[in-house]
């Protein structure tokens, strides 16, 4: 009689019983999630809800695209929103501040008719010039490349220079949700992830009923947890139940590929730029991903096993592709991207990879790398990225060195971005 689920197994006569490996496994995460969660609210207190810092003048001034002094000017004549005043002066702005001081000097710079100047300040799409919503993924199969590290910080970067950003964390490892503070075995109920979109039966949801406001003014999110993986079961149903005519509960609806294009275009009026951090498989969601895109970010750790897996990930998702282009599906995108992360500019054979990869690709290799630094790993402690933490917690040379890098990669995405824009 084959043993059930629950089935233990003895050793010696006098040993204790071997727990089934479901049951050490459930426990296992139990006790994991009931930690993580005692940290949240030791590291949140007390709503156990994450804030973003407040920037200093100089940096505030950096990221609107002004002089600190212009800045301290704006503070005295009490024009835009005045700043908190901490020790000795020091002035302090929230995002939304910054944000409002951006609408406050593109509008001036608009009613001196100087339209450029306006742009640089709010550099928002124009959707009545053509500008259409950019949708970049984020992707790779091979594990430690990288691919939510990089799909955060450009998030957050995107926003902090003032785009409406969108992130949809697609991984039901939901690890970017983790970095907005989310643990979705406790924050989610059920049908709130993008499946709770893209889903086939009547339970569908509108997208914005999905879309949740983060603590990141200009940034919102669509967190993800494992009942992503749904799609990936029910997908081949659907398109069986197509194919025989059946469509009924199942069927209904753009193919599979077009799903998560259809339902961005609901919420395309609130959002500049899209951000998706993809699976780490070459699935259904994946697909329906690159599908969705105009644009795609594949990281590259460079070491030679990592090459060697990107090269087997390029193959497939080429087969996979042509399926759905043969099927119907459109797959243009602006610009594909090769970005080498955890690089290390003195090792020599990561060097040696990376100029071959550059020799290979050429302007496919962004280039600007992701440096390895310590930095990073130090605010995932806390469930940070670099661009929440404050300088101070860091020693200077590291945290420098950790955003120059981090803002040479995210500045040249935007540069792609805004060159697609036609700027």
């Amino acid at each position: 009689m084959a043993p059930t689920a629950h089935t233990t197994r003895t050793g010696p006569k006098d040993a204790a019983p071997t727990p089934s490996a479901d049951l050490t496994i459930a426990a296992d995460a139990s006790a994991l999630s009931e930690q993580l969660k005692a940290m949240r609210e030791r590291l949140f207190p007390p709503t156990a809800t994450k804030t973003l810092r407040s920037f200093s003048s100089g940096e505030a001034a950096k990221l609107i695209g002004v002089s600190d002094g212009y800045l301290r000017q704006l503070s005295l004549a009490g024009e835009g929103p005045q700043p908190e005043t901490g020790a000795g002066g020091r002035r302090f702005y929230s995002l939304s501040d910054i944000n409002a001081l951006r609408l406050h000097l593109s509008e001036q710079a608009l009613a001196k008719g100087n339209t450029a100047k306006a742009r640089g300040y709010l550099p928002r799409r124009d959707a009545e010039a053509g500008e259409r919503m950019q949708v970049i993924s984020v992707t790779n199969f091979k594990g430690g490349s990288g691919k939510t590290t990089s799909a955060v910080h450009l998030a957050q970067y995107l926003a902090l220079t003032g785009h409406r950003v969108l992130a949809i964390d697609l991984d039901p490892q939901a690890s970017l949700s983790a970095l907005f503070g989310y643990q979705p075995e406790l924050d989610l109920t059920g049908n709130d992830t993008l499946y709770g979109a893209i889903r086939y039966d009547a339970e569908q949801r509108p997208l914005s009923d999905v879309i949740r406001q983060t603590y990141f003014p200009g940034l919102d999110l669509v967190p993800g947890n494992i009942e992503l993986q749904e799609f990936e079961h029910v997908t081949p149903q659907a398109l069986a139940d197509r194919q025989s005519g059946r469509e009924g509960a199942t069927g209904g609806g753009p193919l599979f590929f077009a799903r998560i294009q259809a339902v961005l275009e609901t919420v395309e009026t609130d959002y500049d730029v899209v951000v998706i951090d993809c699976p780490p498989q070459l699935g259904y969601l994946t697909l329906s991903a690159l599908c969705a895109s105009t644009s795609v970010i594949v990281t590259v750790h460079p070491q030679m096993l990592d090459i060697a897996s990107m090269n087997q990930f390029l193959f497939m998702t080429a087969d996979l592709l042509s399926v759905v282009r043969d099927a119907g599906g459109t797959l243009n995108f602006d610009f594909l991207r090769y970005l080498v992360t955890r690089f290390e500019p003195n090792d020599g054979p990561q060097a040696q990879i990376v100029g071959f990869m550059r020799s290979l690709f050429g302007e496919r290799v962004l280039t600007a790398p992701m440096v390895k630094s310590t930095a990073v790993s130090d605010a995932g402690l806390t469930k940070q990225t670099l661009y929440e933490v404050g300088r101070e917690n860091f020693t200077r040379a590291t945290y420098d060195r950790a955003v120059e890098s981090m803002n040479a990669v995210n500045s040249e995405i935007e540069t792609l971005v805004h060159a697609v824009w036609n700027r």
